[in-house]
């Protein structure tokens, strides 16, 4: 009487085991390939943008958008992701930049809270300003995400990277170091998340 609910059980436990173990050979060959896209050196180019944006979450990435914009890769320099309360001047005496030679050339941006907002947030400026080219400045291990967000809400948009290094995260050699590690894996797993809204959001939309 209970073989057959036995059996049932087995080839369920059976399936549910080799899905699990399939879902984790999957998962870690995309972290492999994730890992790899994490840019180890900035591409030289002086090829010039309509504008500069900066991703907020590290003064190196505010630091190295005021040093392209002194130097002129851009228009224009636009900060995403800033607190409600901080203005130009402000920002600027955090990196210690003077403010009178490039306050009038950047804009603020306050409603974004997280990667995706970001991107919209951009979006939405980049239109008012009718720019097409980009320069995202943003932390090494933050730009493969950051780049799939941007791209998938402003297709016609010419983006070039520009990564930063934070001396905490270690590019080379990451899996010998714990905090590197695990700040990959945080980020791919919000990279699987992004792509399963994009996904979701594709098949509702058509």
């Amino acid at each position: 009487m209970f073989r057959p609910r036995r059996k049932i059980f087995r080839c369920f436990a059976r399936w549910a085991i080799g899905f699990f173990l399939c879902s984790a050979i999957a998962w870690l060959f995309g972290f492999l390939v994730f890992a790899q896209k994490i840019p180890d050196r900035v591409q030289k180019s002086k090829k010039k943008t309509d504008a500069i944006v900066v991703l907020t979450g590290g003064s190196l990435r505010l630091e190295a958008g005021l040093e392209l914009l002194a130097q002129k890769y851009a228009k224009k320099l636009f900060v995403s992701g800033v607190h409600r309360g901080v203005d130009v001047r402000q920002l600027l005496r955090i990196a210690r930049k003077s403010p009178l030679s490039v306050e009038c050339c950047i804009s603020l941006g306050y409603d974004a809270d997280n990667t995706e907002g970001n991107a919209r947030e951009t979006a939405v400026w980049l239109t008012k300003e009718k720019f097409e080219t980009i320069r995202l400045v943003t932390a090494s291990y933050h730009m493969p995400r950051s780049l799939a967000e941007f791209r998938s809400v402003m297709r016609d948009i010419e983006i070039t990277p520009h990564p930063v290094f934070p001396k905490s995260f270690k590019t080379k050699n990451w899996w010998l170091w714990p905090g590197s590690t695990g700040l990959i894996m945080e980020e791919y797993n919000k990279y699987l998340l992004a792509v399963f809204r994009r996904a979701l959001m594709g098949s509702i939309l058509y």
